[in-house]
């Protein structure tokens, strides 16, 4: 289809939808061609449905013409996932932003694609309930991208990932077609479990415009605990000693010695100078049981001969020792080298051997490595650091993301836990997927999705 023929298809549609729902202005399509990741791609058009009707008579129209559509949550995805690379329409969701209902009788929330994950939190938690999943991006990502992307977070050590939340979608088809999928019961086997083989397809079979989340009883009280480590050998055999003893935080994270030099720079926190590694433990629960919790967990930290050790006790205490784990994405940034962020998970017990992993690819390419993220289960977020102004850093850089990738499946791990695959890690999808279950997604792409205009380009 020629340009000139797409632009008088799209201008038709402009009359069919309501003032203000079909955008053709520059300035529009350039803020809908990309997200954080690096790579963007002009749409031709950007719609902005007011609700699902809009949504399948857009879906409708483009089926119907060939025209692709690039579904599009608050674009804070790290992977390239709502590039419209393709062209044609980006389907930006920012008007579904509607929280419909929460019952504290049934533990549901009914909410629109558009709504941030932290607004909806916020309102759940007034009402002494509680919705887990806590992605760093909280306070600007949407939950339609959460679950497009089965988004985690710190908590999803015991409270599980946004699949573990969904109990009912509205999902709108690629023809049009609307279908209300799941239930509000905490319980559901009536059939396959569609409406959760749309979380974390990443637009490409569906666009949510509803979704049904199980809530839970909010923990009245939490406490946190920070200990900077001499090495990251240390915080590893402490972080197992503290599930040896039989706990499992709410939260364990860690963070390297480049990343800790890096927030040492940016927040001016002098306890962080010198540390080899630092464990963040999170516990949740009734107060008495949580402080007796942390005593315990303070002597295995205490083991380990830590250079400082940290409590907060109390959310609000608690959130300031947060903040500081929030601020080493961008202290990495503020390095002015570019940080590629990969989300790679390996097994719980090869955790060592990931940031010995780490280490070689530092070694080997002359590229500083600096690791952070969710240890308590294996969710690291690798980030390869490149100075572009260096001659052959594009080479190296490649290099690196090729040994990182294949080792990391080498240790029975995964090239992602909660960014996707979109377009960074489409280049690894067939070495990270069998060519059997390559073809499996593309008949369930093929039977929901027959004429490929939903998100193509990526990695089905």
């Amino acid at each position: 289809m020629s340009a000139s023929t797409r632009d008088r298809i799209l201008r038709k549609l402009a009359r069919e939808l309501k003032p203000g729902e079909l955008c053709l202005d520059a300035p529009t399509l350039a803020a809908h061609a990309g997200d954080k990741w690096f790579a963007s791609s002009l749409p031709e058009a950007v719609a902005f449905p007011a609700d699902t009707a809009g949504v399948s008579r857009i879906l409708r129209f483009a089926s119907r013409h060939g025209i692709p559509v690039t579904p599009r949550g608050a674009g804070h995805g790290y992977v390239g996932g709502c590039v419209p690379v393709r062209g044609g329409i980006v389907l930006a969701l920012d008007q579904l932003n509607r929280i419909k209902e929460i019952s504290a009788p049934d533990f549901v929330a009914v909410v629109e694609p558009g709504v941030r994950t932290q607004a909806l939190q916020d309102a759940v938690e007034k009402l002494g309930l509680f919705y887990p999943p806590d992605p760093a991006s909280r306070a600007d990502c949407s939950l339609g991208g959460n679950i497009a992307c089965n988004a985690g977070g710190p908590r999803c050590l015991k409270y599980g990932v946004t699949r573990d939340y969904v109990l009912g979608l509205e999902v709108v088809l690629a023809d049009g077609t609307v279908v209300r999928l799941g239930s509000r019961t905490h319980k559901n086997k009536t059939g396959f479990e569609l409406a959760r083989m749309f979380v974390g397809s990443e637009g490409l079979l569906g666009v949510v415009t509803e979704a049904t989340l199980k809530l839970i009883p909010r923990p009245p009280w939490r406490a946190c605990m920070a200990a900077g480590m001499s090495s990251m050998r240390d915080a590893a055999r402490a972080m197992r000693e503290i599930f040896a003893a039989g706990f499992l935080p709410c939260a364990l994270e860690v963070a390297d010695r480049f990343t800790l030099a890096a927030a040492r720079k940016r927040t001016g926190d002098k306890r962080l100078e010198g540390c080899g590694a630092v464990v963040i433990v999170e516990l949740d629960g009734h107060e008495r049981s949580v402080r007796g919790e942390l005593a315990e967990i303070a002597k295995i930290l205490g083991r380990a001969k830590p250079r400082f050790v940290r409590r907060a006790l109390g959310a609000v205490a608690a959130e300031k020792i947060w903040q500081l784990r929030r601020e080493f994405s961008y202290a990495l940034r503020d390095t002015g080298l570019t940080k590629m962020n990969e989300d790679v998970v390996v097994p719980r017990g090869r955790l060592e051997d990931l940031f010995r992993l780490g280490a070689r690819i530092q070694k080997r390419h002359r590229l500083p490595v600096a690791c952070f993220g969710h240890a308590g289960d294996g969710n690291i977020h690798v980030n390869i650091m490149v100075d572009e102004t260096e001659p052959g850093h594009e080479a190296r850089r490649d290099a690196a993301l090729d040994e990182l990738f294949a080792g990391v499946l080498e240790l029975g791990g995964v090239i992602t836990g909660e960014h996707g695959v979109g377009l960074a890690k489409k280049p690894w999808w067939p070495q990270a997927v069998p060519p059997e279950v390559r073809e499996l997604h593309a008949r369930v792409k093929a039977a929901l999705d027959p004429t490929g205009i939903l998100n193509p380009g990526k990695f089905v």
